[in-house]
């Protein structure tokens, strides 16, 4: 299957994204060695995508918070068949079937944007100077030049951690300053990677099944580690892109944590869910913390005085008083 069509997509918003900040007159390499249209062009290139799948966000949200609310079931259901793996796998199936909560729908956002960061790293590894067909996918020569020679704190966006000798020299770049420019990017975007899947599990806690669990590991741990390795091959203006997409999922999930508060929070790995968890209500206060009661201070109790018994004579009160003295 062809990916050109990614390709010629990519390459239109990354485009029209530079031709609006180029008509603007955005400095070119004049401020801290950066071309700076080129640079917002890749940024804008993440918001035009999230603003695209925002509305698959929404569900992946809703998907996560059924999935929140079905934990204390898939609990019953793995003690009821515990030993019994495909029995569990059945009886589990049918529960989200039945509850119309889809396990994959939390990783939906993130398989979407998989296309869109495949073509932007074949779109951005092309922008060598040796290139002979420099108008594919729609650009002219004085785009494909000028990309080429695009950079940030003077290392090119089209270098990589690992180019060798030959394509620095292509694309006048200076080998250490690469180097440098490249595993700081790699070292942030293995960071924001790890804190966005951070960020979301301490929200919404550990899953009671093992296998979203795993999952959850997967990728709190796995995926920023793989990084390490993988982004010694990424162009610069793929890093940008990626940071620059775990930056904006920052902000998101945050703000829809925010609006729509999880079930549960802070729960450890291999704890028990809580059976019926109850949110505590929003009574206001700063950052909508909740406010204690106020205690009302009981009254004290009257001391209780005992009747006369029956048949009893009353008594004086003036009696046993001392006489007054006379003057």
């Amino acid at each position: 299957m062809s990916l050109d069509w990614i390709y010629y997509a990519i390459s239109w918003i990354l485009l029209t994204w530079h031709s609006a900040w180029d008509a603007i007159k955005v400095p070119v390499g004049s401020v801290l060695g950066t071309n700076w249209a080129w640079i917002l062009a890749i940024i804008f290139l993440v918001v035009t995508v999230r603003v695209i799948l925002f509305p698959v966000f929404v569900k992946q949200i809703k998907s996560q918070r059924a999935m929140q609310a079905l934990q204390p079931k898939v609990k019953e259901l793995q003690e009821k068949h515990k030993g019994d793996r495909e029995t569990l796998q059945k009886e589990m199936m049918e529960l989200y079937r039945k509850e119309k909560a889809n396990p994959l729908m939390g990783c939906l956002p993130m398989f979407l944007q998989i296309p869109v960061f495949l073509g932007l790293f074949h779109v951005l590894r092309r922008l060598d100077p040796a290139k002979s067909n420099k108008t594919l996918y729609g650009w002219t020569v004085d785009q494909f030049n000028s990309a080429s020679s695009a950079k940030i704190f003077t290392a090119p966006i089209a270098g990589k951690f690992g180019s060798t000798a030959d394509e620095l020299a292509r694309l006048g770049a200076n080998g250490t300053t690469v180097k440098i420019i490249a595993g700081i990017l790699v070292l942030v975007m293995m960071g924001t990677t790890y804190l966005t899947s951070r960020q979301m599990i301490l929200k919404t806690g550990w899953a009671e099944d093992p296998q979203q669990r795993m999952v959850q590991r997967l990728m709190l741990y796995g995926i920023p580690l793989s990084l390490l390795i993988s982004g010694a091959i990424f162009p610069i203006g793929v890093i940008i892109y990626w940071v620059t997409n775990n930056l904006f999922t920052l902000g998101q999930q945050q703000w829809v944590l925010r609006k729509f508060p999880p079930l549960v929070t802070n729960q450890k790995p291999g704890s028990p869910a809580p059976r019926n968890p109850v949110q505590p209500a929003k009574t206001g206060g700063f950052l909508n913390r909740a406010k204690p009661a106020a205690q009302v201070p009981a009254k004290p109790a009257a001391p209780k005085v005992a009747g006369p018994k029956p048949g009893a004579k009353p008594t004086n009160p003036k009696k046993g008083r001392p006489a007054k003295r006379q003057g």
